[in-house]
């Protein structure tokens, strides 16, 4: 597993949660234009939860959801991701946070000129912990994991969308991050792809202890959820309806 850099290992513990907003606002825009997108953001994530936030579209998710994965710089309130302080962080913090995060886009954002291994073998790269490690061999054996073992060497243009979502996957979790940030995972996928892939995205992270959290429509998975956050019009808010789907 990725060790925390020392200067972060001294505010970060187990105990505590691996995601912490308070009093959280965001802006787009400047001057006239400005507009705010979340409002008042309060939430806590523990180790090890899976946790689905739901909503209608354009309610804040995905805005909130690359604002704790250090896509976006946090302007107003608190958010800690494993312990930094995001808002005024400095590029190597974010970094250094980034690094413990595995990301899976709806869009897979896979590079159609690589591989399946080359794609997954291209995040070990960015950790130098396994720079002097078969990394072919380490992307090789998650994809096997994946049930992807016969199409290794195959280009992702000569994959189907839940074969593609699974290289996405193997991607994300083969550095074994602390952090699983998944945005609409199974939106262009079937009833049973989808389902597979979460299964799967669910089974290798607590494998792996990792904590999950994954924007959604796909009122289908809610039930591997440990706990479902709903978000409307950029507030978090309590949704009866969509927690009895989990119960």
């Amino acid at each position: 597993m990725h060790t925390l850099n020392s200067s972060n290992s001294t505010q970060f513990s187990s105990t505590q949660p691996v995601i912490s907003i308070h009093q959280f606002n965001h802006y787009f825009g400047e001057g006239e234009l400005r507009k705010q997108a979340l409002f008042d953001i309060n939430l806590d994530i523990h180790s090890g939860e899976i946790v689905i936030m739901t909503g209608p579209s354009g309610s804040g998710k995905t805005t909130l959801l690359t604002l704790m994965g250090g896509l976006r710089s946090a302007q107003e309130g608190s958010l800690k991701i494993l312990g930094q302080e995001m808002n005024g962080a400095s590029k190597n913090e974010m970094r250094v946070v980034r690094q413990q995060i595995g990301y899976i886009f709806q869009a897979h954002n896979l590079l159609t000129f690589l591989t399946a291994k080359q794609n997954v073998r291209m995040s070990l790269e960015l950790h130098d912990r396994y720079l002097d490690q078969n990394m072919d061999e380490i992307a090789t054996d998650i994809l096997k994991t994946v049930g992807l073992g016969n199409r290794v060497d195959y280009y992702t243009d000569n994959l189907s969308g839940g074969q593609k979502q699974r290289v996405a996957i193997a991607r994300a979790l083969v550095s074994h991050p602390k952090i699983v940030l998944a945005d609409e995972p199974t939106a262009a996928l079937d009833k049973k792809s989808g389902r597979d892939v979460v299964e799967m995205m669910q089974k290798l992270a607590k494998e792996q202890g990792a904590t999950i959290l994954l924007v959604t429509h796909d009122n289908r998975i809610l039930d591997i959820a440990d706990r479902i956050v709903y978000m409307e019009d950029g507030r978090l808010a309590a949704n009866p309806d969509a927690v009895a789907l989990v119960e």
